[in-house]
Parts: structure tokens; C-alpha cells; sequence
């Protein structure tokens, strides 16, 4: 069994221009990300996905597999079931690890422990996706979505049963993603990530702010000639939001 990480990317981002390839920390979001995905020891591979000949290019340079994709593929008129299908059906793999390299402070460990947990999930679980805890006060159509507005309640007593979809790591067949044209199944295994390493970047503003948190994140200091990297801490034993 094959187990790779896929890295889908394409050039013309509108919100952060370049934002894969642009100086981030001394290096791009690309590079970061493919470095991390490559400490992954459960992981056989790193593919990247690109109609981009530049980002295929830093790709190959870093040892990472590659495939050029079809321009209608990496276009805006492109439905995102029809870019799943066909990212799936072109990578080589039993278990797809699909990512973004947007999300730079969900480094190694953090893949480790979600494929981990992958396979020791429940039987009735077709996939595996990250989640970050919603502690807010939701309204939907003037009402209030989770909690008693007569009994209000504190901010951290709010129900632990919401959760945001934040894309960082999803985990299935590629013969699930193909035939789901997505990246997540029917049944998905929900994986709580610290918002921290949740932290994922789609405008100018969380730019700056993932890359003061990524230098801040990876403090290096030289004694005795030897790099020490100090880092956040992460969750050790998380809880599931699976059904």
C-alpha cells in the first residue's frame, strides 16, 4: 500500500498574488511545505500538482514527484468536483494525503498523527479531515444557532459540537476521491487540529500573519554549533468530533 501527500497548486491566485512561490520566511510556501511533507516518515511520497512550470520546477528540485495539469483544470471555470476527480486519477497511490501549502505552521508531526489516526479509526469511516473548534455566538436567519439567548451562556461553555472545516489535511482512498470528486468521503473521521497549526492563508493580511507566527514558531538559536528549534506545543491526546 502507497501512501502519498498530494499538494495541489496553480498560478493566477487573485486574493495573495503568488502567494505559493512569494518570499515567505526566507523560503515560499511551496518549498516549506514540501520539506515538511518529506520529514513524514509514513508518507512514500510527495506529489505536486501544478499547471505551473516554475512550481513544477522547485518541485522537482526539492525531489518531489510532479504532475503538469491540464490548464482547464487549474482555470476558475473548473468546478472543484471536476479538479478533485482529476488530481485524484492522477496521482499514483492507494491512500491520498490531499494538502495545501497554504497552511505552514502544520508541520510534519502534525501529518504524522493524523495519518496515524487514520488508520486507527473506526471501520465506518471512509476519510479523515482536519477541524478547528468553533467557540463563537452563531446567528442564522435573526436567530440564534447554539445557545439560549434568554440564558446566555460564557464563551467557553458554548457547545464543543461545532467545528470548522479548515482544509489543512484530508486523508482517503484515491478510489474514494475519485468517486466522491472530492476530498472527503461520505463518512469522514472529524480530526481536531490546535488553531494554531490551523492558521491558513487566503489574504494579504493572514500573509503576514502566518509568517510572524511561522518565525515565531521556529525561534533558532546556535549553542554549541547545533540549531535548537523551538516550537508551539501541540495537542497530544485530541479529542474526535466523528459522529
Amino acid at each position: 500500500m502507497t501512501i502519498k501527500a498530494l499538494i495541489g497548486v496553480r498560478s493566477g491566485s487573485q486574493r495573495v498574488k503568488n502567494k505559493n512561490i512569494r518570499p515567505f520566511a526566507d523560503s515560499s510556501l511551496l518549498e516549506i511545505k514540501i520539506k515538511q511533507l518529506q520529514q513524514v516518515p509514513e508518507l512514500n511520497g510527495v506529489v505536486v500538482n501544478s499547471n505551473s512550470d516554475e512550481m513544477l520546477e522547485i518541485a522537482c528540485r526539492l525531489g518531489a514527484e510532479t504532475v503538469k495539469r491540464d490548464e482547464y483544470f487549474a482555470s476558475s471555470e473548473v468546478s472543484p468536483n471536476e479538479y478533485y476527480e482529476n488530481i485524484a486519477q492522477n496521482c499514483d497511490a492507494d491512500i491520498i494525503v490531499s494538502t495545501v501549502c497554504t497552511v505552514p505552521l502544520a508541520g510534519s508531526e502534525v501529518y504524522s498523527r493524523a495519518i496515524r489516526r487514520f488508520f486507527d479509526m473506526p471501520e465506518k469511516y471512509d476519510s479523515l479531515i482536519t477541524v478547528s473548534p468553533l467557540k463563537e455566538f452563531l446567528w442564522v436567519d435573526g436567530k440564534a444557532l447554539n445557545y439560549d439567548v434568554k440564558r446566555k451562556p460564557r464563551s467557553q461553555d458554548l457547545p464543543e459540537n461545532f467545528v470548522i472545516l479548515n482544509h489543512a489535511i484530508h486523508i482517503l482512498s484515491r478510489e474514494t476521491m475519485i468517486t466522491s470528486k472530492d476530498n472527503i468521503g461520505e463518512t469522514p473521521y472529524l480530526y481536531p487540529i490546535t488553531p494554531v497549526e490551523s492558521i491558513d492563508i487566503d489574504t494579504p493580511l493572514d500573509f503576514e500573519f502566518a509568517e510572524f507566527m511561522y518565525n515565531k514558531q521556529n525561534v533558532i538559536r546556535t549553542v554549541d554549533n547545533k540549531l535548537l528549534y523551538f516550537c508551539f506545543p501541540s495537542w497530544k491526546d485530541q479529542p474526535s468530533y466523528a459522529a
